[in-house]
């Protein structure tokens, strides 16, 4: 299993973490050419910076207005700046000491023109699903804290261009990492208070408290907002779990800094990628949530499974079952990690005409996952492959949505090009034994 590890000693934001992205491998390009995508009329700089003593990777965004205010920012520099790129929206700027600026000029919008934006961009749908998902989880956090209705929130500080391609770009290059599970370490949120939109706040911000829900906290070093609302909706966008490293073998590791060096620690975001050293069976917790309802329609119920998935359900599925008094009904079956339980349950009350379900913790046992690449007449195909704790091979797939799309594209039915996955992944393993011989 590919593992994704973030340390948060310094707390992490949308910046620090595509910096540290960069900085562990993910191409510079790969996320400016996310960020022009977009077309909002942003850009990324990249440069390299000290923080503690420690070279690190500052990626800013840059709009017009910040670039009108004159941000600082060296495109692909190698000596550190004071960049303030993000200092009109203290929510992701990670200084040392509040910043205080009028809000007068920073855009308001809503999740009815942030997430069009998202959806017309020419990307992956799987970076797509994860960005639309940070948004929402901002959006049900925000309403909840102003006890409004999700259409009413109008995002300030979290609206902005600017952490709009932050959260997309993290996204994209979370994605070309090829992470299979994402963990981080307890969350540093920093102490003290921030001014937004809506004054002057403690530290961490309503909205970050939220996000961050059972995940473990703690605050150390001067104060400062550490975990910024893009932070922690970036953490559950990638649904991650909070702990120890695990014990792994480090493939590559990078640093993102935040806005400005602090004294006596480094304004740092560690993230360690490698392949977990674990048996090739583990176990973990897993949530089942299941309801029955025998009084709505399969359009609905079709629409609510899109929507559990899209909140970062594993899976979900239906099925038809014999009621008391003869009444045909449908179960619904949830599974997921056990920290969505709470957003899964209340999603399925709100969507389906259900007036109660039941939930459980059950153990989950994998076996290890890898993945390896194979080349077909159309392309490379991307296979899953799962062993026994021997090493042997215990099953193989091709992904289905890479073999979807060459079938779309070159007009070939998708069995075909299932297939010849198939057998290039088995002409591929079967060359080295023979060579051997």
């Amino acid at each position: 299993m590919r593992i994704g590890y973030l340390e948060c000693f310094s707390g992490i934001s949308g910046d620090m973490l595509l910096g540290a992205l960069v900085d562990a491998g993910v191409p510079f390009s790969l996320l400016a050419d996310t960020a022009s995508a977009l077309d909002v009329g942003a850009r990324l700089a990249m440069r390299k910076v000290s923080r503690g003593g420690l070279a690190a990777v500052k990626v800013d965004v840059l709009t017009q207005e910040n670039r009108d205010q004159g941000s600082g920012v060296r495109d692909q520099g190698t000596e550190e700046g004071h960049s303030h790129a993000h200092d009109a929206h203290e929510h992701h700027s990670h200084e040392a000491e509040p910043a205080h600026h009028s809000h007068e000029h920073t855009p308001q919008r809503s999740l009815s023109t942030i997430l069009p934006v998202i959806e017309a961009a020419p990307l992956s749908d799987a970076v797509k699903r994860r960005a639309v998902r940070a948004f929402q989880l901002l959006g049900e956090a925000e309403a909840a804290i102003h006890s409004i209705p999700i259409e009413k929130v109008h995002f300030h500080e979290v609206g902005a261009v600017d952490t709009i391609v932050d959260i997309v770009c993290a996204a994209a290059g979370c994605e070309a990492l090829g992470v299979d599970r994402w963990m981080a370490s307890p969350l540093n949120v920093g102490s003290g208070t921030v001014t937004c939109q809506h004054g002057t706040l403690p530290v961490p911000a309503p909205a970050t408290l939220a996000l961050l829900g059972d995940a473990p906290v703690y605050s150390a070093g001067p104060a400062m907002e550490r975990v910024t609302p893009t932070g922690a909706a970036v953490l559950r966008m990638l649904d991650a779990s909070y702990g120890p490293l695990p014990v792994m073998r480090i493939a590559a590791h990078g640093y993102g800094a935040g806005g400005h060096d602090t004294p006596g620690e480094p304004n740092l975001l560690r993230l360690m990628v490698g392949e977990a050293q674990e048996e090739a069976a583990s176990a973990e917790q897993i949530a089942v949530i299941e309801t029955v309802i025998d009084d709505s329609t399969p359009q609905v119920l079709a629409y609510v499974s899109e929507l559990l998935l899209e909140a970062g359900a594993w899976d979900v599925y239906r099925a038809a079952v014999q009621m008391k008094k003869g009444r045909t009904g449908v179960q619904i079956t949830v599974l997921s990690s056990p920290s969505l339980m709470p957003a899964l349950r209340d999603l399925l009350l709100r969507e389906t005409t259900s007036i109660g379900l039941r939930w459980r913790l059950e153990n989950k046992l994998a076996l290890a996952r890898e993945f390896v690449e194979v080349e077909t007449a159309w392309g490379k195909v991307r296979m899953k492959i799962a062993r026994w704790p021997s090493g042997e091979v215990a099953n193989a797939s091709p992904e289905y949505e890479v073999c979807r799309n060459i079938a779309r594209q070159h007009g070939v039915p998708l069995k075909q090009v299932m297939q010849e996955a198939m057998r290039a992944y088995v002409e591929q393993e079967r060359a080295p034994r023979e060579e051997g011989r």
